[in-house]
């Protein structure tokens, strides 16, 4: 292990690799030269330290390659290390990969969640001033709404999905860990959030590659699905603020302030590259082609966000055509980025999913 840093607030950023965790950890690092950030990934197919580049090297920034599902491993950092605060954003997170391996959603999400408040119990046992586990999760855990109505921090808990399931489940352990343990924690469920360094699995990205790649949009079922959108930057200002303001034992929905169906937000997507690309318009919305819907899709999705906004001061900056049209600039700017993820084994994953696709 490398050196702890003495005299400074010590980090740990879970799945700090992946998509949001990365822009969480960037915003710590840049921002706040005063902590140590340690960011522990295990780099599973979706963890890329090409996300990390820019600050790798950065004095206040310290890599652990490590799994949370491995106990000794994960009681050996903590004893080591002694961090003050856990960020815990590690998670098995695509439904559909849920719904053909559940089980391994059951151990990432459940059971590396105990084995993280554990650790965190063992070593501070009943002295937890100035401490904090911050876990993020999702509005999935809240299943679905119909066509009015928003997802409050109050609203009872009736997930759909073997992810969103897994994910109720890790939210009510670490409650459960603040009533019998006195763990002090603060828990935040994000809308849909989208933006820079997305593995392609997940809608926008995938329709970006698959639009530079003249391939078929996949649109389930009648592409009625209705999500709220949250620009990632804004999710890891909102996770800061949280972190910052928010009270010790409180639960903060965050979202984007943004919902589309996901067909009107393809046509814009497709909007959006065939004139960054040149193309003639309507050329990308001829790729669409509805696809059998998969289990237990949730219809509507959306926040009330009304509480981290009034008590906190934390509002969404990007609007969703804003913030896509960066989205798009970026993966067109980094197509190696998005070559280097889309692997052989990914490939193999789509194909499986989606049906085999024709070059």
């Amino acid at each position: 292990m490398k050196d702890k840093k003495p005299n400074t607030l010590n980090l740990l950023i879970t799945g700090g690799a992946g998509f949001i965790g990365s822009h969480v950890v960037r915003h710590f690092v840049t921002n706040y030269p005063a902590y140590h950030v340690y960011n522990l990934d295990a780099l599973t197919y979706a963890g890329n330290l090409e996300n990390l580049k820019d600050v790798a090297k950065e004095d206040n920034y310290t890599f652990i390659k490590g799994d949370i599902k491995d106990i000794p491993f994960i009681d050996e950092l903590f004893d080591y290390y002694r961090f003050d605060v856990v960020i815990h954003l590690a998670a098995e997170s695509h439904v559909d990969r849920s719904i053909t391996n559940p089980n391994d959603f059951i151990e990432t999400n459940v059971l590396g969640t105990a084995n993280l408040l554990n650790a965190f119990k063992r070593i501070w046992i009943n002295h937890f001033e100035g401490k904090q586990f911050l876990h993020i999760s999702t509005d999935e855990v809240y299943g679905s709404l119909g066509k009015t109505g928003l997802f409050k921090e109050t609203t009872a808990y009736d997930p759909q999905s073997p992810y969103a399931a897994s994910k109720a489940a890790s939210d009510q352990m670490v409650r459960a860990y603040a009533n019998t343990y006195g763990l002090p924690y603060k828990i935040t469920n994000c809308s849909n959030n989208y933006g820079p360094n997305q593995f392609p699995e997940k809608l926008i990205p995938l329709f970006i590659h698959n639009i530079q790649n003249n391939k078929e949009l996949p649109v389930y079922g009648d592409g009625q699905y209705t999500r709220d959108w949250l620009y990632v930057t804004d999710h890891a200002k909102a996770i800061d603020t949280v972190f910052h303001k928010g009270k010790i034992g409180e639960t903060y929905n965050i979202g984007g302030l943004n919902e589309w169906t996901n067909i009107d937000l393809i046509h814009l997507l497709c909007e959006q590259l065939d004139l960054k690309l040149g193309r003639p318009k309507g050329t990308a919305s001829k790729l669409i082609t509805f696809v059998k819907d998969r289990a237990g899709h949730d219809k509507r999705y959306a926040i009330d966000a009304s509480k981290i906004q009034d008590e906190l001061g934390w509002y969404p900056e990007m609007t969703f055509e804003q913030g896509l049209s960066k989205t798009v600039d970026w993966y067109l700017d980094n197509t190696n980025w998005l070559k280097n993820v889309t692997s052989g084994a990914y490939q193999a994953y789509y194909d499986k999913m989606y049906g085999k696709q024709e070059d």
